[in-house]
């Protein structure tokens, strides 16, 4: 009998169902968050948090989607179960999170710090950098999100294969052309600089951004004058309405001096892939786009 009460007390407090109990501290943009054990219910704000939980197998319970569950990418929704939209990323439902009954929300630092303290009110609140971030800042974010899910080990060894896939992407790159994204609607033209998260994952490739590097400014309001100025030899759009501000720029002679006009080297692809979701998954997917385009 003593020899099974000590057994027990062995499996009790195994590594494994220690884990369950874990403390950890994590230093986000507004201070050090102390959790305690496994979290069960997690509401996410933005869509690169998303993807770093479908990167280690987690499913939120609620994301705030704008509404629209297709702006999360297909290769995340592939990997996660159903959730509930709490809205709008740029203001979500705080009822709605708290229906949820979350046990950890992650937020984004520019777009929810002014309400961190009402969401802290429902769940301990992880605040982290999304918007503007850049590729590296992204996986840095990555390994935060995995501490905070109690899967730290998970979290590594995801971002060790990210790394080695992209390794391999790049490998498949020769060519010395420059690359432009840019999302594009009938207000606009917005490129992503070398700073923003796409710009970063170009560079990653070891391709070449036809804006210098040392344009601290992730997203650069264009004009067809500035367009024609940067001048790329590829330009990549992602569009946010069905005419755009470069239908209108066709109609200009100016429009015909651009090299991917010429070159016919002006390609549709996914803002959701491209801008909107910017993790791991949608990097990857970056990549796939790259060497179908550029081989």
């Amino acid at each position: 009998m003593g020899s099974l009460v000590f057994l027990m007390g062995v499996l009790a407090f195994s590594p494994l169902a220690l884990a369950d109990f874990a403390t950890r501290s994590i230093q986000d943009e507004h201070g050090t968050l102390t959790l305690h054990g496994t979290p069960q219910r997690v509401v996410v704000l933005e869509f690169s948090f998303v993807d770093a939980l479908a990167s280690v197998g987690v499913s939120p319970v609620g994301i705030a989607d704008d509404k629209n569950s297709e702006r999360v990418i297909a290769s995340v929704r592939d990997i996660i179960q159903p959730w509930v939209s709490v809205g709008m990323r740029s203001q979500p439902s705080l009822e709605a999170i708290a229906e949820l009954k979350p046990d950890l929300i992650i937020a984004d630092a520019e777009r929810h710090g002014s309400v961190y303290q009402d969401l802290s009110r429902i769940a301990p609140t992880l605040l982290l950098k999304s918007r503007g971030e850049s590729y590296q800042e992204n996986l840095a974010a990555a390994l935060k999100v995995g501490v905070a899910l109690n899967k730290e080990t998970q979290m590594q060894a995801r971002i060790a294969q990210h790394k080695a896939l992209m390794a391999d992407y790049k490998a498949k790159f020769s060519s010395a052309e420059s690359i432009q994204f840019a999302v594009i609607s009938a207000k606009g033209m917005w490129m992503h600089g070398p700073a923003s998260y796409a710009g970063g994952v170009i560079k990653q490739l070891g391709l070449r951004s036809p804006i210098p590097e040392q344009t601290e400014q992730a997203y650069l309001p264009t004009s067809l004058e500035q367009l024609l100025k940067v001048n790329p030899d590829w330009l990549l759009l992602g569009s946010y309405s069905d005419h755009t501000v470069v239908d209108d720029w066709q109609e200009n002679a100016l429009f015909n001096m651009l090299t991917v006009a010429k070159k016919q080297q002006s390609v549709q692809v996914s803002p959701a892939l491209w801008s909107l979701n910017r993790g791991m998954l949608a990097a990857e997917g970056i990549a796939k786009d790259l060497d179908g385009i550029l081989n």
